[in-house]
């Protein structure tokens, strides 16, 4: 499971509640959210999820469970490429980098969100003219 982080809520002063975000959502945008972060250079499994957590301020906790299946399949497609690396502790890490097929999918990734997000942001524009006061 995703989730944001605890954020205090108004409506309960003094506790802290847990928002969960769609799972639909999570899964659309798990594509180019792995993409983009392997375009800035090669990485490995905790390294992405702490990425994650980095560029979205904390509000996006990724789990292994969930990332994994992702990087999978994602290599499956023919959008990244893994290696063996051990690092300076001895310890082996799979490293994961984007190929040029992959960069390409990015790129079709971020033309879809945008215009995703611009009609989103128009309708949310448009509808916030008719919210009735007090609502």
């Amino acid at each position: 499971m995703v989730q944001s982080k605890r954020t205090p809520s108004s409506s309960t002063a003094g506790h802290q509640k847990t928002m969960d975000f769609n799972k639909d959502l999570i899964a659309a945008s798990s594509t180019p959210i792995v993409l983009a972060i392997l375009s800035e250079g090669d990485s490995y499994g905790y390294a992405i999820i702490k990425r994650v957590q980095e560029l979205s301020g904390g509000n996006l906790e990724w789990t292994d469970g969930m990332l994994y299946p992702v990087l999978h399949r994602l290599e499956r497609l023919g959008y990244i490429k893994a290696r063996w690396e051990e690092a300076e502790s001895g310890r082996k890490r799979k490293y994961y980098r984007i190929t040029s097929q992959g960069k390409m999918q990015l790129a079709e990734e971020r033309k879809q969100w945008q215009a995703v997000d611009a009609t989103l942001r128009g309708i949310w524009k448009l509808s916030a003219t008719f919210v009735p006061q007090g609502a």
